[in-house]
């Protein structure tokens, strides 16, 4: 059987996206960036090598399952969830709650998603799709990155949701059970950017928000002397362009997306002010974009001398100056809120 009703669509990140759907589903008529926004998913931090990171890495958003469980708390949506050892367990609750005509979001490592290309798939096992039918031996998924419905063997799901590893799926999966008649968005979305404001400049680690932004780019003025060779160094370089494109929505690190958001709660309150500092973050992700393109370039093309990092580092600089005083002005502007 598949669930008829329920309608895929393409969406800028898989787990903003595969909430969106399902809550859409629901009956709640919502977009994915006031999903986004209104789960503060806004997000910066610089992770330094340990035992367990081979390598510094930056995120660009909230730790996985957390734009979920805010979004829960803030808009009063009940979701309910299971992880599971046994995979038995899991595929039976999956195809009892799918009997139910009730779409399922789950966890898995997009490595087993058949439907992609293989050149395209990598083992990362923070991917969210939605499970919408059962025929056979073949589940109907719905992925945010992929233009249609798709068809993925019972086997590969399973081997994709128990995947191990890094942040490892354990099976998970949630789903909607309730969402509350009236929703006071006007409350939501100021508590909502408050709390960005404060991930980005407020008191936080060093490693956090603006901070964590102008770790990032000193720091990487040192990545030669922690990488093996050349080689190792230009993959560590261009992996900075498949962090922003191909992990943060498109060049901007969530930027895009934060920006239709407050272009979205400008409509709302009605704030120019909200308006134009909409248009201010759209700008700021064509600044993170040009980083991405630089990272590619440098280091398709091994130019990775002091000078070319020097440059790269002042581009990630600069970028934590203009965001620090975007953050500044929204603060102001959110406490007039109306």
């Amino acid at each position: 059987m598949i669930i008829e009703t329920f309608k895929h669509n393409m969406a800028a990140h898989c787990e903003s996206g595969t909430l969106t759907a399902l809550l859409q589903h629901k009956g709640l008529e919502i977009t994915e960036p006031m999903i986004f926004g209104m789960g503060s998913g806004l997000y910066f931090g610089y992770l330094s090598r340990t035992p367990n990171l081979n390598f510094p890495m930056f995120i660009l958003r909230t730790k996985p399952g957390k734009l979920r469980k805010k979004v829960a708390s803030r808009l009063g949506i009940k979701f309910k969830s299971q992880k599971f050892r046994n995979p038995e367990k899991a595929e039976k609750e999956l195809d009892s709650l799918i009997e139910k005509v009730i779409p399922v979001a789950v966890q898995v490592d997009l490595y087993y998603m058949e439907y992609i290309p293989e050149w395209e798939r990598v083992h990362a096992n923070i991917h969210f799709i939605t499970v919408i039918g059962k025929e056979g031996d073949y589940y109907t998924v719905s992925d945010s990155y992929f233009p249609r419905l798709a068809k993925l063997h019972k086997d590969n799901l399973n081997k994709a949701r128990f995947a191990g590893g890094y942040l490892a799926p354990k099976g998970f999966l949630y789903y909607i059970d309730s969402i509350p008649e009236s929703i006071d968005y006007k409350s939501i979305i100021k508590k909502a950017i408050k709390n960005t404001i404060n991930n980005m400049i407020g008191v936080q680690p060093p490693f956090i928000g603006i901070r964590g932004m102008r770790m990032f780019g000193r720091k990487v003025l040192g990545w030669p002397k922690i990488t093996r060779d050349i080689d190792h160094l230009s993959h560590e370089i261009m992996k900075i362009n498949i962090f922003l494109e191909d992990q943060g929505t498109g060049g901007a690190g969530f930027r895009f997306m934060y920006a239709t958001f407050l272009r979205q709660a400008a409509q709302i309150f009605n704030s120019p002010e909200l308006e134009g500092l909409s248009k201010k973050m759209m700008e700021i992700g064509d600044g993170w974009r040009k980083i991405s393109y630089f990272a590619a370039k440098i280091g398709k093309n091994r130019d990775l001398g002091p000078d070319k990092l020097g440059e790269l580092s002042n581009m990630i600089l600069e970028r934590a100056d203009v965001e620090e005083q975007f953050y500044k002005e929204l603060k102001i502007v959110v406490n007039h809120l109306n």
